[in-house]
């Protein structure tokens, strides 16, 4: 296999997209390869985000602050934006301090640790009259989606928000036939990584294989393969097929994983109204669920349980 790094570019949002190509690819290994890095690049690695503000005299979403053009609802989408950047692993906290009038935005975040705000110019707030604000803002690494009223453990007198961690944002893959002769074809595998800035695309690429590597390491060890008699230990059955399998779109396959639903047999005990009720499941991902059992597996879920 041969492997060119061709180009990357950045867009006014600050998004870094990148192009790759794989070569000398045997028949076959353009779907397998490109599949695995796909999943692992939008569902796998980590990013970094604000999850919790504190706002003096302010103890839910749906208040008001005197002198702030806008209410809670709208500053929090508007920290969801906020794209960072760190090595740090703990919770990272940090304040918004400013003085009106003025306009808030990402820069006037200044956080205790070493942390890069990709999108300075990100919108937060104005401030209609001359006071003084500090708000307490608190960030953490983590991977996929973190909702805010899914959270079991609150933080005193901070409201949560929801985060994003996922660095990549979109990838594109398409695989190309090479006709050497009659009977040998081989391929080549051509990618785009789309990453929010926090991560370059060609270092989001190297992090997605360096974790399928290390995943199926243990299997190239055949010490690994003895077997453990035990009358009390439950054997899998080969049967068992992961939702993985339906390459389902990054927010219904984690609401499905939030929901306890890790394989088809565990999808199949659900009908489609029960499907659409899982929290934050919308009509869109049901419907992507729905088309993925029937286009791979031929499978129908019931409208109803009866």
């Amino acid at each position: 296999m041969k492997f060119k790094y061709i180009k990357s570019n950045i867009d006014e949002s600050g998004q870094i997209i990148g192009h790759f190509i794989m070569t000398n690819l045997v028949h076959g290994q353009g779907l397998t390869i490109g599949n695995a890095l796909r999943r692992v690049l939008l569902s796998n690695l980590e990013g970094t985000a604000i999850t919790a503000i504190k706002i003096p005299d302010v103890f839910h979403e749906f208040s008001m602050i005197s002198g702030i053009r806008e209410d809670i609802l709208e500053i929090l989408l508007n920290l969801k934006q906020v794209v960072l950047s760190t090595n740090e692993k703990q919770t990272i906290s940090g304040k918004i301090q400013a003085k009106g009038p003025g306009i808030i935005t990402a820069n006037s975040i200044i956080f205790n640790s070493d942390v890069e705000i990709v999108n300075p110019n990100q919108y937060i707030a104005t401030i209609s009259s001359s006071q003084v604000i500090e708000f307490d803002i608190l960030a953490e690494s983590s991977i996929g989606y973190s909702f805010s009223d899914e959270k079991k453990e609150k933080i005193e007198n901070f409201l949560s928000v929801d985060a994003i961690f996922m660095p990549v944002i979109k990838v594109n893959y398409k695989v190309n036939q090479i006709y050497i002769s009659y009977n040998e074809i081989m391929e080549s595998l051509t990618f785009e990584i789309t990453t929010n800035g926090s991560l370059t695309p060609e270092k989001a690429l190297s992090k997605a294989a360096q974790k399928l590597m290390l995943w199926f390491k243990i299997l190239t060890n055949e010490e690994n393969f003895k077997a453990e008699h035990s009358n009390q230990q439950k054997i899998p059955t080969p049967e068992i097929i992961l939702i993985e399998e339906l390459q389902l779109p990054v927010r219904a396959y984690n609401c499905l994983k939030r929901a306890g639903i890790n394989s088809i047999d565990e999808l199949l005990r659900y009908s489609q109204e029960e499907i659409r009720e899982i929290k934050n499941f919308g009509e869109k991902s049901a419907d992507k669920v729905f088309q993925a059992l029937k286009t791979k597996f031929n499978i129908t879920l019931p409208a109803l349980k009866i």
